[in-house]
């Protein structure tokens, strides 16, 4: 059950995604629903765990929410007004390719395998796919802003996922959750009041389609999946956990068709097969090192 949670709901944010910004702006959205799960979780957990939490983790938090949550997630929520979500969350999953990248370009850096450097050059030729060439088998590409936005949303999400990790958060992992989302919450905000969208927003006009996709963002998107996806990191191979980050789009794909109609063309599916090989030939490639392997972090539409 915890695995089908992972899949499934993790998988269906996109969509929900897509349906919130119907009536929310984006970044509003993305900031209530990260907003208030923080303002919830937090004194729960604080109390629960009895940590108190030092200014490093504080620092942590913020800095690690600027980038996963406002930056990326915020960047998926904007990027879906002109994307559909099954591409979207195609696209996301090219944080596996950043975190490689990433963790190369670092000092002491591990150069990649010859198989993971094939993984790189594949899922970045299926994101060429995507934007490439105006028309492919009778379908029109993915609008490139929106799809610009998406990388540099997946590209901080790889950052601030390697930075929470070393950067000094809490012991107790829920804890630094409630901490990045309340701070990441609040970040958003802010961006949405300097973008203007909160005169763009009347609660009034809200449909109930969209406050239940806010609800179902908060509930289930944050709260369900996230705790079932460090139940099973727990319980589980990181192998299996890593599984994720390749039936996700899956999921986001065929719920996107069936419930809003996206189209999913020829274009989508060769892109959806290059990049998702990608994924699997470097979540999938043994280690050079003899340190264990960690499954991927949540994307930003997920977490």
């Amino acid at each position: 059950m915890a695995f089908a949670a992972v899949y499934v709901v993790w998988g269906s944010t996109y969509l929900a995604i897509r349906i919130g910004i119907e009536s929310f702006p984006p970044l509003i959205l993305a900031g209530f629903r990260h907003f208030f799960v923080g303002l919830f979780l937090y004194p729960v957990l604080r109390r629960k765990t009895g940590i108190k939490p030092t200014a490093t983790n504080w620092r942590t938090a913020i800095v690690a929410g600027a980038l996963l949550l406002c930056v990326g997630n915020g960047g998926v929520s904007w990027a879906e007004q002109t994307v559909p979500s099954g591409v979207t969350a195609l696209l996301v999953a090219t944080v596996s390719l950043w975190l490689v990248i990433l963790d190369w370009l670092r000092p002491g850096g591990v150069r990649p395998a010859p198989r993971v450097a094939m993984g790189l050059l594949m899922g970045f030729a299926g994101l060429a796919l995507l934007v490439g060439p105006a028309h492919l088998g009778g379908s029109e590409r993915v609008n490139p802003v929106g799809a610009a936005v998406l990388v540099i949303a997946s590209l901080a999400w790889a950052c601030g996922s390697l930075y929470s990790k070393h950067g000094g958060m809490p012991s107790s992992p829920m804890l630094g959750v409630a901490m990045q989302s309340f701070a990441g919450g609040v970040i958003l905000l802010i961006a949405g009041l300097f973008a203007g969208e909160f005169r763009e927003l009347h609660l009034g006009a809200v449909s109930m389609r969209s406050w239940l996709a806010l609800v179902y963002l908060m509930a289930c998107g944050s709260g369900i999946g996230f705790s079932a996806y460090l139940y099973i990191l727990h319980k589980s191979t990181a192998a299996r956990v890593a599984t994720y980050a390749f039936v996700n789009p899956v999921v986001a794909l065929f719920l996107g068709w069936l419930i809003a109609s996206e189209t999913i063309t020829l274009r989508t599916i060769l892109a959806a097969a290059v990049i998702l090989t990608a994924v699997i030939l470097v979540i999938t490639a043994p280690h050079r090192t003899p340190a264990p392997r960690t499954a991927p972090v949540p994307a930003p539409g997920e977490a």
